[in-house]
């Protein structure tokens, strides 16, 4: 399926690249009993393979109207097609099982779909796993490590409810029309065991905190969350020195299990 006017304002560039569409089902490792999920199938190229590995239903999202009418046409009723937002949708209606999700998302609105699903209480029973696509620059803050310099609340947030990892990295070459930056391929599957909050939006409220003073030592954010401070950073072992890309996840989740204690 060819398109001559990408459309800029939905963040539009449709793989092509053989190899990488190959590498990116293979991940999947789909069976026959699987549900998929693909967000923005575009052109339809990734759909295509994925339907060669037989799955037992492939639900599609796509936001534009016109290509959702031109896969419409192209797959018939091979796939489930649904021509709406992604960020909009309640994906635990489409399976009792947990489903494979591809997705080449929108880069501009990436981030915001991969919180969505953090935020889902049951993720782990609404997705098997997930095969994405990001700016290549976005992918490096999701799978950052402590004391990198691209760690900072996408890698702590992501971490609490994911295990995450590399696939590949995609050339601008790989896609129409070429976009000006790089992509990677991550593989994310959902954890059984992570810090239960009471609301995941503490967790994000923590991170933000204390990020947006990651220059500062985190004595200051600590005073702007927690009164006794100094007791805090006592019991949970936090050197008030440190900077906020010096402190573990874990350190977060515990700081945040704290936070949700003082605002019971």
């Amino acid at each position: 399926m060819k398109i001559t006017n990408p459309k800029k304002s939905l963040g539009q560039n449709f793989l092509q690249d053989e190899n990488i569409i190959n590498i990116i089902v293979e991940a999947g490792a789909i069976n026959n009993n699987d549900t998929v999920l693909e967000v923005g199938p575009g052109t339809g190229n990734l759909t295509e393979k994925i339907l060669s590995k037989n799955p037992r239903k492939v639900f599609a999202v796509e936001k534009d109207k016109l290509l959702a009418e031109k896969l419409n046409e192209r797959f018939k009723k091979t796939i489930h097609l649904i021509n709406d937002d992604i960020l909009k949708i309640e994906e635990k209606n489409f399976s009792d099982n947990p489903m494979i999700v591809f997705g080449n998302l929108p880069y501009n609105i990436s981030t915001q779909i991969l919180i969505k699903w953090i935020r889902l209480n049951n993720l782990n029973k609404t997705f098997k796993k997930f095969i994405l696509m990001f700016q290549k620059e976005v992918a490096e803050r999701i799978i950052a490590n402590t004391n990198d310099k691209n760690y900072g609340r996408l890698a702590v947030i992501a971490s609490w409810r994911m295990n995450i990892k590399k696939i590949i990295e995609v050339s601008p070459n790989s896609f129409y029309p070429i976009p000006k930056v790089k992509s990677t391929v991550l593989l994310i599957e959902p954890k059984n065991e992570y810090f239960n909050f009471k609301n995941p939006k503490n967790i994000e409220h923590i991170t933000n905190i204390f990020f947006n003073q990651r220059r500062k030592m985190i004595k200051k954010p600590l005073n702007l969350l927690f009164k006794n401070a100094n007791e805090i950073s006592k019991k949970l072992n936090i050197n008030i020195c440190d900077r906020p890309q010096n402190l573990t996840p874990l350190k977060y989740f515990e700081l945040c299990r704290e936070y949700e204690k003082l605002i019971s």
